[in-house]
């Protein structure tokens, strides 16, 4: 690592945390069932297909006017969100010592990613949320209500940073985020998460070009600051990757009837593609190594793409090296390992 810690060691990355599933809770699921009673999933449809159109002009979330606009995107989206946090916490949790008490959750949305952190981090005990679309704001809380963890029941939402961000919090979010802002104003975003940080900040964007593009933005302002790169990254050095290649990762997940018939999908699952970094105060317990892509198995090897402090490296090892061999099979794309 870099920045004066380079003789950090632990065991973390060997004997990680268990990884959290992606699926979204069977409580969270209910609530959002309940709450669709008697909605017609047609007219649900018709608004996500808007909203999706919209999205893919441009826009962000103006397009979501009321609260079954808001319902027809939990509906489709925020399942994959959901996962997206899931995993990116579960990377976070291999190389920090985190245990968050508060979290701040910014463009919260309907607060998926603090379920999601409710799931990862036992001893969160105060979720302050920021979301200037009302629609998502009260079916956020109608959500929380109904939830069996005091922590989500007593979470607050706020239209902007101030009150909620008076007060640093040990966790800050920006999911999904970043991407509506005007691209003058993401340096000043950037650095205003960082000052509401004391202990990591988790950024993530899809797993597109631009989506990648900002995420590595935002890491060249937060390590100028003065933060620790935990995740992806194994090292604070530029991405070794060159265009027409990013860093992205995918998380499946399993579509609900209700899931699939909103969206209009007729497969039951989806991959959900996104970029992220994780930023530390403290030095984070490096890994060896980020699997970058599905590693590629053959008859007799399996060869791995991974992102090492000393660049980018292909990685093969042969079915007759045993051990090594099963090790490897069962990495998956995005794991933090040890070569």
């Amino acid at each position: 690592m870099t920045d004066g810690g380079s003789d950090t060691t632990s065991s973390r990355p060997d004997v990680p945390a268990p990884a959290l599933p992606p699926d979204l809770p069977s409580e969270l699921r209910a609530a959002l069932d309940r709450l669709a009673t008697g909605v017609s999933r047609k007219d649900l449809a018709a608004r996500a297909a808007a909203q999706s159109q919209n999205y893919r002009a441009g826009g962000g979330s103006q397009a979501i006017r009321s609260q079954g606009d808001a319902l027809a995107y939990a509906f489709t989206r925020l399942p994959a969100t959901y996962a997206a946090a899931i995993a990116v916490f579960n990377a976070a949790r291999q190389v920090c010592d985190l245990e968050p008490r508060s979290l701040l959750d910014i463009g919260a949305g309907p607060g998926t990613a603090a379920f999601a952190a409710a799931e990862a981090f036992a001893v969160l005990s105060d979720i302050r949320l920021v979301e200037s679309n009302a629609g998502m704001r009260e079916l956020g809380a109608a959500l929380m209500a109904q939830s069996s963890r005091p922590v989500l029941r007593a979470a607050s939402y706020h239209g902007s940073l101030a009150p909620a961000g008076a007060v640093p919090a040990d966790l800050v979010v920006a999911s999904y985020v970043a991407g509506e802002l005007a691209p003058g104003d993401l340096a000043g975003f950037a650095l205003a998460l960082w000052a509401a940080t004391a202990q990591a900040l988790v950024v993530i964007e899809p797993g597109t070009p631009a989506g990648y593009g900002r995420i590595m933005r935002i890491r060249s302002l937060l390590i100028e600051a003065g933060a620790h790169v935990a995740a992806p990254c194994p090292h604070e050095r530029g991405c070794p990757l060159a265009a027409p290649d990013w860093c992205h990762f995918a998380q499946r997940l399993p579509r609900s009837r209700d899931h699939q018939q909103v969206k209009g999908a007729f497969v039951p699952f989806e991959d959900e593609k996104f970029s992220y970094v994780v930023a530390s105060r403290a030095p984070p317990c490096r890994i060896d190594a980020r699997l970058l892509a599905p590693p590629r198995v053959t008859k007799g090897a399996i060869t791995s793409k991974l992102c090492t402090a000393e660049g980018l490296v292909t990685d093969t090892v042969a079915r007759r090296d045993g051990e090594a061999y099963r090790r490897c099979k069962s990495w998956r794309w995005g794991d933090g390992v040890s070569r």
